[in-house]
Formats: structure tokens, sequence, C-alpha cells
């Protein structure tokens, strides 16, 4: 891969289907994902509600066309450190067959700058316990393992999935 090739931009609503294959291209997302053709409709609407959300970012790395990798930004008003903001990323993913050459990096170095523009006072992420290559990919850009979390899983209704 040459990283001159590589762009950064924010998805797009055709970029969806790319965007959940890579969701599902795991061990994890394989059990929470529903890559199907056609893809449910709650993933347009999550889309939807992103895309309006002046708090959030879906950003797509391209290679010339193709979709090779994604990561959400969302940024979260906090009354601690003095009223600073947060940005969190969530769901970074790379093509399975383009991991290891910078595309994960470059997307991070993206969502860095756009936090700092947004003025945050920290970046903070979860990664899965398992994912010891992602554990290292994220302490080599600064990231520190110091907070343990926690997550509860919520059932899902049909008015979840509607809205």
């Amino acid at each position: 891969m040459h990283a001159e090739k590589l762009t950064i931009r924010e998805a797009t609503r055709g970029d969806v289907p790319a965007i959940v294959r890579m969701l599902a291209d795991d061990h994890l997302g394989q059990q929470r994902e529903a890559c199907a053709e056609p893809l449910p409709e709650s993933y347009y609407h999550a889309f939807a509600e992103i895309e309006r959300d002046p708090n959030n970012t879906l950003l797509v790395a391209c290679l010339g066309e193709d979709v090779v990798g994604t990561l959400q930004l969302t940024y979260i008003p906090s009354l601690s450190y003095q009223g600073g903001w947060r940005a969190t990323v969530e769901s970074v993913r790379t093509e399975a067959t383009l991991r290891g050459q910078g595309i994960g990096g470059k997307m991070m170095e993206r969502a860095i700058e756009l936090a700092r523009a947004k003025g945050c006072v920290l970046m903070q992420l979860s990664t899965h316990q398992s994912r010891i290559d992602a554990h290292r990919f994220y302490e080599r850009l600064g990231f520190k393992g110091e907070h343990l979390g926690m997550k509860l899983m919520l059932p899902r209704s049909e008015a979840t999935v509607r809205n």
C-alpha cells in the first residue's frame, strides 16, 4: 500500500455496506453484526443519526474508490477536566488483508487532529481484552491502559431497532 494513495474522509451512506463488512470481519464482530444482503435498515438509521449529530464523525479510509478502513469519533462535553471535552474513538477497523500497512495509524492521526481542533483535552477508547495486536497498536500511538473499561449489554427492543 502506498500511503500517498490513501485518503481519509467522512463516510457517506454508500459506504455503509463496506463499513459493516469490516465490523463483522472477526470473531467478535461475527457475533454482533448482521452482514446480510440487503443490510438491515437499522444500519442506515444509525448512519443518519451519526451524520446529523455535530458531535459524531464517521471516517473512512480509501484506496482509490475502495473503503479499506473506518472509525467513529464522538465528542463528549464533560464537567471533569475543568469542563474539558473528550473524544471517544469506537469501531476502528482496517480491511483484514491490509492490516499492518499504516492505514489504522493514518486514521488515528486524523482522529487526533479532529479532536484537537474541537478542543478536546483527552481521547479515549476501549478495546476487547482478546485484541492483543490492537493493544500494541494503541500503545504505539501513546494510549495508556490505565483504566478498566466495563460494559453492560442492554436488550434491544423493537423501538430501539426502529429509532
